[in-house]
């Protein structure tokens, strides 16, 4: 059987055991030594202290050592502030890396400012190096003389580091170079100067400094392409030629409608007037038969009328054909 001294000794050296697997996980003692043989002094408690700020002590103190190395004065306090910014420790620390490398001038602040700000410094810090081509979409513009041109155009671009915070983006670039592009063909007289000099555009559009007011700075601005599009003055007009005919179709059969809508109301008026003399010629008999019963109308008078009537006709018959010496020539003839 076992003794109780050795179960006594037994425990105690688990609970040790235990004790210093617990001490090891909460103190990075690994990364205390290798700060140390790097030569960064490097506190136990500082790193105690940043276990209990839940800040990881390797993304502190790898890119310290790495600053250090590289001669970039930078302390722990700065890179502990930063991380808890919600900032990227390591690409700050490149980024300042680079620009020393390539005699940039670049501060820890800066630098820490333009990452919080949602920028790759990083990358920035190349693109002063290494510029970048940006390469715009298709572009439309139409000379004075109607034709249509579509360009293509390769801009040049290089960081600037004092703009970051704050600038507008490519896309602002691409914007404004599309507007530079679309005016300078808009205000060429035939599209055919334009094909002869494309470098021209690049003049006009670089000299309006697009840069301003952006995070970048342009080197050149290079046109790599110039096709013809369509014919937008011929189309334009053949557009507007076809709405002036049916403008013009539109108010002819206006007023050929008035037109039928006037017949229509003169023939409606013709009938009524028609019915209006019907109605008057009926009343004609009644008022003669109505005199005949009160006396107002004898007989004698009645056949005077009618005399009267029969001569009017004669009359008329007669002016009608212009004189009556034609008639009598054929009255006499049938005499004879």
């Amino acid at each position: 059987m076992v003794s109780l001294g050795t179960l006594s000794f037994l425990l105690l050296v688990m609970l040790a055991v235990v004790f210093v697997v617990v001490l090891f996980s909460f103190i990075p003692v690994g990364l205390w030594i290798s700060a140390l043989a790097a030569g960064v002094q490097v506190g136990i408690i500082t790193l105690i202290g940043m276990r209990l700020r839940r800040v990881p002590p390797a993304q502190i103190v790898n890119p310290l050592i790495k600053a250090d190395k590289a001669g970039i004065q930078v302390n722990v306090d700065q890179l502990e502030a930063h991380y808890l910014a919600g900032g990227n420790v390591d690409r700050v620390v490149d980024a300042l890396i680079a620009a020393e490398r390539a005699n940039i001038p670049l501060q820890f602040e800066r630098a820490a400012a333009i990452d919080l700000a949602g920028r790759n410094v990083l990358e920035a810090v190349q693109m002063s190096v290494n510029p970048k081509v940006i390469e715009t979409p298709v572009i439309s513009a139409v000379a004075k003389d109607g034709i249509e041109l579509k360009a293509v155009a390769r801009v040049t671009v290089r960081a600037n580091i004092d703009r970051l915070v704050g600038g507008a983006g490519e896309e602002t670039v691409i914007a404004r170079v599309g507007e530079g592009v679309v005016t300078s063909v808009g205000s060429a007289e035939s599209h055919k100067l334009v094909l002869e000099n494309p470098d021209s555009i690049s003049k006009t559009v670089l000299s309006k400094g697009l840069d301003a007011g952006t995070a970048f700075e342009i080197l050149s601005i290079d046109i790599a392409d110039v096709d013809i599009g369509r014919n937008i003055g011929a189309q334009l007009q053949t557009d507007q030629a076809e709405a002036d005919k049916n403008i013009a179709q539109a108010k002819a059969e206006e007023r050929r409608a008035m037109a039928v809508a006037q017949e229509q109301e003169m023939k409606a008026r013709v009938q009524e007037m028609r019915a209006k003399v019907v109605e008057a010629e009926a009343e004609v008999p009644r008022a003669m038969a109505e005199a005949f019963r009160s006396g107002r109308l004898g007989v004698m008078d009645y056949y005077n009328m009618q005399n009267v009537l029969a001569d009017t006709k004669m009359r008329e018959s007669i002016s009608g054909t212009g004189t009556g010496t034609g008639n009598d020539k054929e009255k006499g003839k049938k005499i004879e």
